[in-house]
């Protein structure tokens, strides 16, 4: 598709070099019958390269291509009405062109909005901190928790402070829709909490959505657009706030140490369970973490809002972490699989599916 759109934004540009060609007597142009003097040939020659300048943007830097293609679809539309009994027909390509040119500017402003966004986002951590967890840390936690710390061989690793994951899987919105499949980079900060979550999905053949999940002070954010234009989802307020805390106390099993937070607290439930509860600014929020007897993270389980077309209700969530998929990051084992649901009144809502691809504990920002 992307070489097909480069041929039509060459082969438009080569089109104009026909005005040229006649003004300055280069060739006999039939099609344009129309005389056509210097000046314009000259702006024909302009448009035609204007469209060629483009078009090599697009192939090495596709993300600004269109700083080119506007003067070239204007100055075209021009020389168009110019000479609209000869060139009207272009006017088709020009509003194709302008159709992609609008999809594309709205990528590119998108896309500086996230990075200003991160950029602002990661500044609010402060430097890193080269402390280790130890051994004695772990005093006064539930048993099942100091044993989970330790088969992820957190222990005598640094207590971490910023992470960057890729995730790659599948999602849907409703229990009916198609599955899509997704690729999202997270950052995560731990010493202030918080998340970045950036995320592409194929929603159908050439419909792409774009989003942001974003915990920052305590707060939950989250904008979706289709084509990176139209807008789904542009969310916060207190169930924004309650869910993003529970989500960032779920996925504490990518990075352990933070379970040793000042603003987690733990309690026992069983053996193999223990219900950590988060506080941060005027938000609470709790879940139960089950695991297995060597330790590994096997279940997360909370109450979280749920939007609904006639208001969010309290439902539970869980995280199913697969027996099979845990590797090791940066040495230390942590579950790479995971399936999310809704537990609805109706029945279980399977929603996402996702592989972490890519861990790593960074120091500073993007």
């Amino acid at each position: 598709m992307h070489y097909i759109f480069l041929f039509i934004l060459l082969l438009h540009g080569m089109i104009h070099l026909m005005g040229f060609a006649k003004a300055f007597r280069y060739a006999e142009i039939s099609e344009l019958r129309l005389p056509v003097s210097r000046a314009w040939g000259s702006a024909w020659l302009v448009a035609a390269l204007l469209f060629v300048a483009s078009g090599m943007l697009f192939l090495v830097q596709r993300e600004i291509w269109w700083v080119a293609a506007i003067p070239a679809v204007l100055l075209s539309q021009v020389l168009i009405f110019q000479f609209w009994r000869d060139a009207k027909f272009g006017s088709a390509v020009n509003v194709i062109l302008l159709v992609a040119i609008v999809f594309a500017w709205a990528g590119w402003q998108f896309d500086s909005r996230l990075q200003q966004e991160l950029r602002h986002f990661l500044a609010q951590q402060g430097p890193e901190v080269e402390q280790p967890l130890t051994a004695d840390q772990l005093t006064g936690l539930p048993p099942i928790v100091q044993t989970w710390l330790k088969r992820s061989n957190s222990i005598g690793k640094p207590l971490v402070q910023v992470v960057k994951l890729r995730q790659e899987g599948r999602m849907r919105t409703a229990p009916d829709n198609r599955w899509m499949p997704f690729g999202a980079w997270q950052y995560v900060t731990v010493r202030q909490p918080g998340f970045f979550w950036v995320v592409e999905a194929q929603a159908a053949p050439g419909i792409r959505i774009a989003g942001r999940d974003m915990y920052e002070a305590g707060k939950g954010y989250m904008l979706i657009k289709a084509l990176q234009l139209i807008p789904v989802a542009d969310a916060s307020g207190p169930h924004m706030d309650q869910g993003a805390m529970v989500r960032y106390l779920a996925e504490m099993i990518w990075y352990p140490g933070a379970a040793l937070a000042e603003y987690i607290r733990w309690e026992a439930v069983d053996s193999l369970s223990a219900r950590a509860t988060m506080r941060y600014g005027r938000v609470e929020a709790s879940g139960v973490f089950t695991f297995t007897p060597e330790g590994d993270p096997d279940r997360f389980e909370a109450m979280r809002y749920y939007d609904r077309k006639d208001g969010a209700t309290l439902e539970k969530w869980l995280i199913r972490m697969d027996p099979d998929g845990f590797r090791d990051f940066n040495d230390i084992r942590l579950p790479a699989r995971s399936t999310v649901s809704w537990d609805l009144k109706d029945g279980i809502f399977e929603w996402l599916e996702l592989d972490i691809t890519q861990l790593e504990y960074i120091k500073e920002g993007p």
